[in-house]
């Protein structure tokens, strides 16, 4: 690399730091992206089962949660799905749509870093890879340059962006060097915690609900303000499927309060009046785990009935019982005792305080020319797209600027 000077200089090959990286060489910025990797993206190849979860149709500001809610308005109102998919069908990557407006592609997650890579290349981004940064300083009187140490060299820039992601599945090369960047410069970074993850269970419960392993069911998950109705599965370990992916970051985010954890709730029969129901078979002799097994899965019934010690006829219930079983159908409260880590998490929640960037540029407000983009913030979307839409928006607000 013989030459050390660039108006731009992106720390992250992933989605949002070559979105940033296009958009700013479309503008003519002389540009080079900076990532530690050897491979491009693998954030994004392993994504959506390899086939890329790129976009939600559905997407809005309460998708996303951060402790600034507002922040993500203007980024997403500028560059929202309906651009993202312009540019998947320009590119001519055929896609579908999944339950909830996901949009996946038909074929490969390599089309869509084909489409970003050839974006960058065609507005004359250069690529340093693999390169470690070392250090990052400021420079000039005015610091109005940043210089970056990475393998050995000294490369300079008017505008430096963090998209170097979260701490999400590390054995693809996840850091917390975005976070210590933003440190050094005196922003504030909210505590990282794993995000999209499943839940686990203490020993005490998982040895109760040994007989309700492997179960899956379709429920409606509540914790902390977050509702949502997916499918839920019961695994030797705790939690997972879907519905817990989604409501698991409304657990964590509890610590943001310094409050105990508390139960996630789940309703067993979504949609469904459970009392209603069950006082209409109050005088039948059928078993209540035969009568749950006509609307929830046999095997899980009968064993759900065991853990609640309800193994009667219906008619063998008084009208107080029968409350306190559609009461816990409706609303069954368990106590999770953490997550399964960083391993397993889709994506981090916490991350740079947004409350220190400018929502329409991504820069820094008390340090002009550095910019944040992507996971890297304090911006936590739901599963289903939101995140990579959060990429493609923030890279594409920030690339206007820098």
């Amino acid at each position: 690399m013989a030459d050390q000077n660039f108006d731009v200089i992106v720390i992250g090959a992933g989605a949002a730091g070559m979105m940033c990286a296009a958009q700013a060489g479309r503008r003519g910025r002389k540009v080079l992206i900076i990532d530690h990797a050897a491979k491009l993206a693998e954030k994004i190849r392993i994504s959506g089962g390899g086939r890329c979860n790129f976009t939600n149709r559905r997407v809005g500001p309460e998708n996303f949660l951060t402790l600034n809610p507002n922040f993500t308005r203007s980024a997403l109102a500028r560059y929202g799905p309906a651009d993202f998919v312009a540019l998947v069908e320009s590119h001519r990557i055929r896609y579908h749509e999944r339950d909830h407006g996901q949009l996946f592609c038909d074929d490969s997650a390599q089309q869509i870093i084909d489409l970003l890579q050839g974006e960058c290349r065609d507005a004359g981004v250069s690529f340093a890879m693999p390169l470690a940064v070392e250090a990052v300083a400021r420079l000039g009187d005015d610091g109005d340059r940043f210089e970056v140490r990475a393998g050995g060299r000294a490369l300079r820039c008017q505008s430096l962006v963090i998209a170097s992601g979260g701490l999400s599945i590390p054995k693809i090369g996840a850091t917390p060097l975005g976070y210590r960047i933003a440190e050094q410069f005196g922003l504030a970074v909210v505590a990282p915690r794993p995000a999209l993850v499943p839940l686990t269970l203490p020993p005490e419960t998982l040895q109760k609900f040994a007989p309700l392993a492997g179960s899956s069911l379709d429920v409606v998950a509540r914790c902390n303000g977050g509702r949502f109705r997916e499918a839920a599965l019961i695994t030797h370990r705790g939690l997972s499927g879907p519905v817990v992916l989604q409501v698991s970051s409304y657990w964590q985010a509890q610590a943001y309060r310094d409050e105990e954890w508390e139960a996630v709730s789940f309703d067993l029969l979504p949609g469904i009046d459970a009392l209603a129901w069950l006082e209409e078979h109050a005088g039948d002799k059928i078993l209540l785990a035969n009568l749950l097994a006509e609307r929830l899965p046999r095997r899980f019934a009968h064993a759900w009935c065991a853990l609640h010690r309800w193994e009667r006829p219906l008619n063998q219930f008084r009208a107080a019982e029968l409350k306190a079983v559609a009461a816990t159908l409706s609303d069954w409260q368990i106590v999770p005792s953490g997550t399964q880590g960083y391993a397993k998490a889709e994506v981090t929640l916490g991350g740079i305080d947004t409350r220190a960037l400018s929502s329409k540029t991504m820069e820094a407000t008390r340090c002009r020319g550095l910019h944040f983009v992507g996971e890297v913030m304090d911006v936590t979307g739901h599963l289903g797209g939101f995140n990579f839409q959060w990429a493609w928006s923030s890279g594409h607000a920030a690339g206007q600027f820098v």
